[in-house]
């Protein structure tokens, strides 16, 4: 596997806590330039982008790991040689900021994984860790999730895409947004006001990107302040995605909160919102 920064400069400490930990199962290379830094980016968009490529390109490469988070990847995700994904597909793997190379995987139909980043499993403990290995090594028995709530009632079955509420949003501004017809859509967030959650999914409801959407599941929405209006997040969440009309439920372990467990992205998945059931298929 190859570690890339495609994003944000990243805390070195838990980077390479996170690389040794993979580099006791796994051969692990580190991309060249992935501890460049150049203003609030891992680098510059070419360096950025050749790691990327290179590592799509080399066929010995069989996971690409994000080191981190934070913003960049839409910048080159465009750019990259996902032709070369779709005739040999392999694992691409980070969550929050890596949402923009998610939707680029879905729009050459190649299942991705939304799990830790490298710095993430710096933190992570034994537990984490061997969730974030079982996803990788066995995706087709991508674990149930239970007990979740339930915002609107009702079943839907269909592709899971989605990821980051802010990068989803700038995807759409972007074209780059493609939703598969009858998709289940994961959302998740942090550090966002209230008040600009309901602004991009309001805008995504009006643009029309919500309409093949068969259910919505909702992850950690962290840190998301209700200030300055006093609107709790959750409340948000109820109202612009009950207005659907579909079946929407909440509190999957993923996202930015303490528990990020692995999905399995673009597989097919049977979301059961009255029982608070997430199962894949």
């Amino acid at each position: 596997m190859r570690v890339i920064a495609a994003s944000s400069p990243f805390d070195r400490a838990l980077f390479y806590r996170g690389v040794g930990f993979l580099a006791e199962r796994y051969r692990v290379e580190i991309a060249p330039g992935t501890l460049d830094r150049t203003g609030f980016l891992a680098g510059s968009d070419e360096t950025r982008l050749r790691a990327l490529d290179e590592a799509l390109l080399d066929d010995g490469v069989r996971a690409v790991i994000a080191a981190r988070g934070g913003y960049g990847a839409l910048r080159i995700a465009h750019r990259a040689r996902w032709d070369v994904l779709a005739r040999h597909p392999k694992w691409l793997v980070g969550f929050s900021d890596v949402t923009s190379l998610h939707l680029e995987a879905l729009r050459v139909r190649v299942c991705s994984l939304h799990a830790d980043n490298a710095g993430g499993l710096g933190r992570g403990d034994a537990h984490a860790r061997a969730r974030f290995v079982h996803g990788l090594e066995l995706p087709a028995s991508s674990r149930p999730f239970f007990g979740l709530s339930t915002l609107r009632g009702g079943q839907a079955e269909g592709p899971l895409i989605g990821g980051n509420l802010t990068v989803l949003f700038s995807a759409h501004a972007a074209g780059r947004l493609q939703v598969p017809d009858g998709a289940v859509l994961f959302l998740e967030d942090v550090t966002e006001a209230s008040y600009r959650i309901d602004r991009m999914l309001t805008a995504l409801r009006l643009s029309g990107a919500l309409e093949r959407v068969s259910g919505v599941v909702l992850g950690d929405f962290t840190d998301c302040s209700p200030a300055p209006h006093g609107v709790p997040v959750e409340a948000v969440l109820e109202e612009r995605l009950g207005e659907l009309g579909i079946p929407v439920a909440r509190g999957l372990p993923a996202g930015h909160g303490r528990l990020n467990h692995p999905l399995l992205l673009g597989a097919t998945v049977s979301l059961d919102a009255s029982a608070g059931n997430l199962r894949w298929l």
